[in-house]
């Protein structure tokens, strides 16, 4: 993938990974070596920049986090090793992250992530379900993030290895979200654009309305391929579409794209 570089790391406690980077390299990101589990892609690092934000602004990582005041503590949710929180705690956007993935692989690699990038005292992982976090922890985050399964139970074919990552159930992922956001928290989502009705419905029923939209394409003609939402507990209404974030023109990266991967 375009946005991380590394080689293979020699670490016997973390075998079949493979010492990456994000944003440069300013972010080191231990993940599983390619066909052996689920690996980061961009999806996540958008999600990431989406959350950092507030208001009806663009996705702009570098200028956004001076601008917005950190939330105390974000919660991602199926973090699998953690990309999305360390982006948020490299864009200053959080004071601390707690990080829940039911995996003990990934969840190791998480906590390695940490670790690597000095942030061991702003992050937490716990290896868990998240419902059952979400029962213990009802209230505590004042953001939370997840980059849920693609796909249901029954639809679509994927690699064992990729299978609890990739497959699940989005309800289990909103109800947790509802459970652990606290009074003013807001909850981002990133999912495929075709399914927006279907998480806007799931969010609605767990009391969740969405209160910022962004639509997301390869290139300018491309329909949407993903959606970011924002929502909160409250009242429906008051939604802001923003201007769409657009990946790639005939030249490669598009500035704001280049921008968020950059980080610099």
């Amino acid at each position: 993938m375009a946005t991380l570089t590394g080689g293979a790391l020699g670490d016997a406690t973390l075998l079949h990974a493979t010492e990456d980077a994000l944003f440069g390299g300013s972010v080191v990101l231990f993940q599983p070596a390619r066909g052996t589990g689920y690996r980061t892609n961009v999806d996540a690092l958008i999600l990431a920049a989406f959350a950092a934000t507030h208001g009806t602004g663009p996705v702009r990582a570098k200028r956004a986090a001076p601008r917005a005041r950190p939330a105390t503590q974000a919660y991602d949710l199926g973090a699998g090793v953690g990309a999305i929180g360390l982006a948020l705690l490299r864009f200053g956007a959080v004071r601390r992250v707690v990080f829940v993935e039911i995996d003990e692989a990934p969840a190791a690699m998480a906590r390695r992530n940490l670790d690597a990038n000095g942030w061991a005292a702003q992050g937490e992982v716990v290896c868990g379900d998240v419902r059952d976090v979400a029962r213990a922890r009802q209230g505590q985050a004042a953001l939370v993030v997840c980059n849920p399964p693609y796909l249901t139970p029954g639809r679509g074919r994927v690699a064992p290895m990729q299978a609890r990552a990739r497959v699940g159930n989005l309800e289990t992922f909103v109800e947790a979200a509802r459970q652990i956001a606290g009074r003013r928290a807001r909850v981002c989502f990133v999912y495929p654009a075709h399914e927006l009705t279907a998480l806007l419905a799931v969010l609605a029923a767990e009391g969740l309305h969405a209160k910022r939209l962004r639509f997301v394409h390869a290139s300018a003609p491309a329909p949407a391929r993903l959606a970011l939402v924002e929502a909160r507990a409250g009242h429906s209404g008051g939604l802001f579409v923003l201007p769409p974030l657009v990946e790639r023109n005939a030249h490669g990266y598009t500035p704001e794209m280049q921008e968020l991967l950059a980080c610099g």
